[in-house]
């Protein structure tokens, strides 16, 4: 059993242990809960534990807040969070190891876990709202579908009845995404004084995309959704997909009230935002000013030399659509023999879902394609595509700056962070070829080139046109994207939701 710890990455603020006691909280106190926390841990032969503390908009978020204004409610993810979670004996967690913040982290039986995250969320849910299916052979809804729906249920309420533990009297809760869309009715059933949040980082799939779930399945996730005070999305295409499955499937009034839509079902009534999440421009021009990100840069222009580079950071999230656009960087070799020796792709295509079958096929399928378009291409002094396959967050900074191009072509993401992030840090501008299906198209679309992440030929011809922008035009673009991207930053994004669930 681990009997001490150890913390990477940034140093602890404060030696403070579990939360405050239930008499100091107030009702300005503030929830967060999400599937994956700010910290994670590892666990050493000899029994210690060593907290990894996180990144993304959440925690950067969350920094707004004063660390005892409430408690960030969380999943343990591996044998080494169960062990800490264990440790904590079901309070917070030590709050050397989360920066100061009171983390809650639930050690839900790994059986119900597993069914609920990689059965229902990652294998359901996301592929409904990013309609990724084949729908010939799939999805089948069968009894071994309805045993994981019930362990997705037991997930949920664990998550609900911790909240409900946590939470001072007229306390806000804001709740984080697909993985957990049943707690806001949960929570409401348990503690109708909360005011409740929920945010959702995907899209929303289009009511005959969605009706694909079963019937009452489908109607529990909407009611669950709209257990919430209010419920906000990163773009109105998603917060209006929403709003129209609730008014097909439900039978709710939807309403237009200019800023916000309101969704009336069953005498209760549930407010629908929009908060763009932008990128953390002050972040990540000093994080990319640091000599790792130097050395690697410097390592990478070596590689590529004089040449253009059209750069893509991705993880191999089969919505990310990375073999697609390998295959357009392909065509464009094709059709625009001028480019041959004269241009780079440098794709970084990190592996994720490894745990299931399709994520670990797709992915070898993106290395598959690339060695084959660098044999095809491919001479001694020039290879076509440089692929990197293991995680590295400066060296992605570093193709950041080097991109004369950035390739952002999924085929559905609720925002995409990417396209907002290099136009931030490329060095000489960058041509942005985007996806009509991201998110981001919404705020980036007018000085971005507009791709349908399915065509192979317009993307390819996108790619060309991208290359040959001149370099004003491509500078002037990127200057107004890179604006455009940095306009709603994470503690601000936070902030907004905080305020407009309470007004």
């Amino acid at each position: 059993m681990a009997t001490h710890r150890q913390t990477t990455d940034v140093p602890g603020t404060s030696d403070r242990r579990s939360g405050a006691a239930p008499g100091s909280r107030t009702a300005g106190q503030v929830l967060v809960a999400s599937n994956r926390g700010p910290v994670s841990y590892s666990l050493a032969e000899d029994g210690t534990l060593t907290a990894r503390r996180g990144g993304g908009g959440l925690v950067s978020g969350l920094s707004a807040l004063d660390e005892d204004s409430g408690t960030w409610v969380c999943a343990a993810l591996s044998d080494a969070d169960r062990e800490a979670a264990r440790l904590a004996g079901g309070g917070t967690l030590d709050r050397s190891d989360t920066g100061g913040r009171a983390v809650r982290m639930l050690d839900i039986p790994q059986a119900t876990f597993d069914a609920a995250y990689n059965g229902v969320a990652n294998s359901v849910l996301w592929f409904v709202h990013h309609m990724l299916y084949q729908s010939p052979v799939e999805p089948v809804f069968d009894r071994a579908f309805e045993d994981r729906w019930e362990e997705f249920q037991r997930y949920n309420a664990a998550f609900a009845e911790a909240l409900a533990e946590e939470a001072a009297a007229g306390a806000t809760v804001l709740v984080q995404d697909y993985h957990l869309s049943l707690v806001p009715r949960l929570l409401r059933t348990l503690r109708p004084d909360l005011r409740v949040g929920h945010f959702s980082h995907t899209p929303w799939a289009p009511v005959d995309a969605f009706r694909l779930l079963p019937d009452p399945i489908a109607r529990q996730v909407l009611l669950g959704i709209l257990g919430a005070d209010r419920a906000a999305f990163l773009t109105w295409r998603w917060a209006e997909a929403f709003a129209e499955c609730c008014r097909v499937l439900l039978g709710a009034e939807v309403t237009d009230h200019g800023h916000e839509l309101r969704i009336g079902h069953d005498g209760s009534t549930t407010r629908i935002g929009v908060h763009g999440l932008g990128a953390d421009g002050a972040f990540l021009r000093e994080r990319a000013s640091r000599p790792d990100v130097d050395e690697r840069l410097a390592a990478l222009r070596e590689q590529v030399g004089d040449r253009r580079t059209i750069v893509r950071v991705d993880r191999t999230e089969l919505s990310k659509n990375i073999v697609r656009g390998l295959l357009a960087y392909e065509r464009l070799l094709e059709d625009h023999p001028e480019w041959l020796d004269r241009v780079v792709h440098v794709a970084f295509a990190y592996p994720s879902r490894q745990d299931l079958a399709v994520y670990r096929a797709y992915t070898e399928e993106v290395g598959r394609v690339a060695a084959a378009i660098n044999e095809r291409f491919g001479t001694d002094d020039w290879q076509p595509v440089v692929l990197h396959v293991k995680d590295d967050f400066a060296r992605s900074l570093a193709a950041y700056r080097m991109a004369d191009v950035a390739l952002v072509n999924p085929i559905r993401d609720g925002m995409n962070l990417v396209a907002k992030e290099i136009p931030v840090l490329a060095e000489r501008g960058c041509a942005l070829v985007l996806s009509r299906e991201a998110g981001a198209f919404a705020e980036l679309g007018d000085d971005a080139l507009e791709v349908n992440p399915y065509d192979i030929a317009g993307t390819a011809a996108a790619l060309h046109a991208a290359l040959l922008m001149p370099a004003g035009e491509r500078a002037e673009r990127s200057r107004r994207l890179a604006a455009a991207a940095t306009a709603l930053p994470p503690q601000s994004w936070f902030l907004a939701q905080l305020a407009a669930l309470r007004a």
